[in-house]
């Protein structure tokens, strides 16, 4: 069951969509009912995958001023639940049903100076802020982590926009993030945004903590598709209602029970809000955590679980299966 939130959907109709890398595609859509778009939005498209309507979150890189044309970057992922083959398979002139564009990750103004992290694909979601710094004269520092130069889009774009404010940190030149060193070269007063997969947010979040930072200083999104092990095929079962289903490895756990007729609750479906949490009552194997909902203290618990992005990791030569209540 979705909670209520302000979303207005509307139709759009693809103009244009090219490879950026062998991994991301540019996806540009004008869309029938358009409003301006801030700096950290994404819009919300509705997707048939494998015979089933399903939804999908993709971060805006950048729009016109009036919104009427938006372009979207898809990442084919190891573990992509389907999604990106239906977008990557659109061409000009197909018609797609998405949101008006929703802010869950807002750029604050007003902060003295500004760290952008982004690590892979999560670029999508600082291009429009690092150019909405640009464009109103603010202090800022973009950085730009990915495993291999060919791999990582707009980097050309952004050199040519934001000169020595782009760092980039390559890990086949051997350039990667030191995540304590970047923190502590963090000056007082700096807001930090990231987005990228959860390993780096979780590195750079213990880094804060661990500093004592202040916690209000430091905003990330996840994109939720990626965990500390490879996604595994397991069963979940409802202890109230006997509700059993088996989760893919391209599919969520809240898919899986939508699926098979659970009433569940859910709200960002990409482990921010904590909404569709769930109480593990029994568990065969281990929980890998994919939110960014918990603290650390939290992570380390084997009680509860965000069933829209977090999985279950089998045993040593046993079947992974975990037992919930919902809410």
């Amino acid at each position: 069951m979705a909670v209520s939130r302000t979303e207005v959907w509307q139709g759009g109709t693809v103009v244009a969509s090219r490879p950026l890398t062998t991994e991301i595609r540019r996806i540009e859509i004008e869309v029938d009912d358009p409003v301006p778009v801030s700096p950290g939005a994404h819009i919300d498209v509705r997707l048939t995958i494998g015979g089933e309507r399903d939804r999908r979150s993709y971060s805006i890189v950048d729009a016109t001023d009036d919104g009427r044309r938006i372009a979207l970057s898809v990442y084919t992922s190891p573990v992509s639940r389907g999604g990106a083959a239906v977008m990557n398979a659109l061409s000009p002139g197909d018609r797609l049903e998405l949101t008006q564009p929703l802010n869950d990750f807002p750029l604050r103004p007003g902060a003295v100076r500004y760290v952008l992290i982004a690590g892979g694909v999560g670029i999508t979601a600082m291009v429009g802020m690092a150019a909405s710094l640009r464009a109103r004269g603010a202090e800022y520092r973009l950085l730009y982590a990915g495993r291999s130069r060919p791999l990582m889009a707009y980097v050309d774009d952004l050199r040519d926009t934001h000169g020595d404010r782009l760092r980039l940190h390559v890990r086949d030149e051997n350039t990667s993030l030191v995540i304590p060193d970047l923190v502590d070269g963090i000056e007082p007063g700096t807001e930090v945004y990231v987005c990228g997969p959860i390993r780096l947010m979780d590195a750079i979040r213990r880094e804060w903590m661990r500093q004592k930072r202040p916690v209000a200083d430091l905003r990330m999104e996840t994109f939720g598709n990626s965990g500390w092990f490879d996604a595994q095929e397991f069963t979940v079962r409802i202890a109230a209602t006997g509700i059993e289903a088996r989760v893919r490895p391209n599919q969520s756990m809240l898919e899986a029970l939508e699926a098979a007729g659970a009433d569940m609750m859910w709200d960002c479906r990409k482990g921010e809000c904590g909404l569709c949490e769930v109480r593990v009552l029994g568990l065969s194997g281990d929980i890998d955590h994919r939110d960014v909902f918990y603290s650390e203290r939290q992570k380390d618990a084997r009680s509860k679980m965000c069933c829209c992005v977090s999985r279950v990791v089998a045993p040593a030569g046993g079947a992974a299966v975990v037992e919930i209540v919902t809410s």
